[in-house]
């Protein structure tokens, strides 16, 4: 027999201020709100509420409150609310517990005590709308040195292929299934306008966005869905996943929930069967098999594209980006603990792994201390929520960046957690016809592209405040960084001194 749970949120309807318009009814994808014919009111289904907000914002009134349940368990530091929940939820079911995005655990954020130097008297600000600033960013393997022709009027060095960004962010993988068409459409339109790359994900290359390949990162995973030579051949960059910061260590899954018949023609899978990724790629068992692949995406891409490598943060990240370098990755790609997906065992996603921060540091140390920081971009993901972290990552040595719930949340996402069900309200993480029409790619494109001219304007005067016209001589100059509120062994691990010295 179902033992009964409370429920999670409660939602207050003032009467007074209620219509009974029913717009509640129409936008609630979790059928938490409905009308009760035979009393002509609408009524709730608090067991249902997953706490989106959907209701809230659209009720013309502003009738409708939401708030979480004051209602609590005997209070016990060590069985809290959420892990009696969780028991009596797996003792009904049977199985693993299901959720999205990220962790919301109470781990320290380290950019949250990291801060910014400034410049004051004997090194002067530089004030960027006066002056010209350089965000320009360039991803691939770079030489030590230059040599210039006996004339000095050309390079004589060879460069291998550079991919620029116009701005150090990108849109980070998110694959169609996992999100909308509307939304991944969102996702390439800004990235194209904003002069910088999206991520395809593991889910293929839908046809309706081909228009934007060359501003495209196409993902192989282990289960290389939708992965053909046409696919590899349009994109700007190929990128090799073997984890992510929000399941280290185990393959990626798409409910068959959301498997629709466009979904399964893109993945090139049966419609309605889970998408389920090995946890390994099955030719990857050593640093030589990652080589191999490596070079057999470069011949068939003919040397014209920068092979990138996707990591989650663990705590042995340094060694084996270093072997990744070594096998010919172009860039690496570090996912950190606070990673986002559309789906992942909640126990995995809140014990596994290491914040973004601290693996960040030590790659970008080991690198260096061998002697090929240069011949890798780095990258970094998972838990980048503002353009302070953006600045922050690239001080502490990332080349780039990539964002995936902060552009999200520029669409509309209110992180409900319940990526997994299909059923998002703001038409964002499923494949519901009727809910993928709450995103229109115009406004979406129009707002993320918002997002990113705001944190650019912001990098550039945080750069200016310590008087660095160029985000390049920015990049792993951590004298630019000083920590608060740190222990001296973390310090030493992030490679920056206390705040005061």
């Amino acid at each position: 027999m179902k033992t009964y749970l409370p429920p999670k949120f409660i939602i207050e309807r003032d009467q007074y201020r209620c219509t009974q318009c029913q717009a509640c009814v129409s936008q609630c994808s979790f059928d938490a709100n409905y009308y009760d014919a035979g009393d002509d009111e609408v009524r709730s289904r608090e067991e249902n509420c997953v706490g989106c907000h959907r209701c809230v914002v659209f009720c013309p009134t502003n009738a409708i409150t939401v708030r979480e349940n004051p209602s609590s368990y005997r209070r016990n530091e060590s069985w809290t609310h959420e892990a009696i929940e969780d028991i009596i939820k797996q003792s009904e079911t049977g199985g693993m517990l299901l959720t999205g995005m990220g962790t919301d655990k109470g781990y320290p954020i380290f950019w949250d005590h990291l801060l910014l130097n400034a410049s004051q008297v004997t090194n002067p600000s530089i004030d960027p709308l006066r002056e010209p600033m350089e965000l320009t960013t360039y991803l691939g393997q770079k030489p030590d040195m230059v040599k210039l022709t006996p004339d000095s009027m050309d390079i004589e060095t060879e460069i291998t292929n550079q991919i620029k960004l116009d701005i150090p962010i990108m849109l980070t993988a998110m694959s169609y299934g996992a999100i909308s068409l509307n939304t991944q459409k969102s996702l390439a339109r800004a990235a194209t306008e904003a002069g910088t790359l999206w991520n395809t994900g593991e889910g293929g290359l839908h046809p309706s966005l081909r228009k934007y390949a060359n501003n495209m990162v196409a993902q192989v995973a282990s289960g290389r869905f939708g992965v053909h030579s046409e696919y590899l051949n349009m994109a700007r960059v190929v990128e090799i996943k073997i984890g992510q910061g929000a399941k280290p260590g185990i393959g990626g899954h798409l409910p068959g929930e959301k498997v629709s018949l466009d979904v399964s023609a893109t993945r090139m899978i049966p419609q309605g069967t889970d998408a389920l990724s090995p946890a390994p790629q099955h030719d990857i068992y050593s640093i030589e098999d990652l080589s191999q692949l490596i070079y057999a995406l470069k011949e068939a891409t003919n040397y014209t594209k920068p092979i990138s490598v996707k990591i989650a943060a663990v705590h042995n990240s340094a060694a084996i980006a270093s072997g990744m370098v070594r096998a010919g990755a172009d860039i690496i790609v570090l996912d950190g603990l606070r990673g986002s997906t559309g789906a992942t065992p909640k126990i995995i996603r809140d014990n596994v792994g290491i914040p973004i921060e601290l693996a960040l540091a030590a790659v970008d140390e080991r690198l260096r201390k061998e002697g090929i920081r240069n011949k890798a971009s780095v990258v970094v993901a998972g838990g980048i929520r503002n353009s302070g972290d953006v600045t922050k990552a690239i001080a502490l040595g990332a080349d780039a960046v990539y964002i995936g719930t902060a552009a999200l949340v520029a669409l509309g996402c209110h992180v409900c957690q319940q990526c997994h069900t299909g059923k998002c309200a703001w038409g964002i993480c499923t494949t519901n016809v009727g809910l993928t029409k709450r995103i229109n790619p115009n406004i979406g494109t129009r707002r993320l592209t918002n997002l990113l001219n705001s944190w650019s304007l912001e990098i550039k005067d945080m750069l200016g405040g310590m008087g660095i016209n160029a985000i390049e001589s920015l990049r792993g100059n951590r004298l630019h960084l000083r920590g608060v509120g740190l222990s001296d062994t973390e310090l030493k691990i992030l490679g920056v001194r206390a705040a005061g010295s």
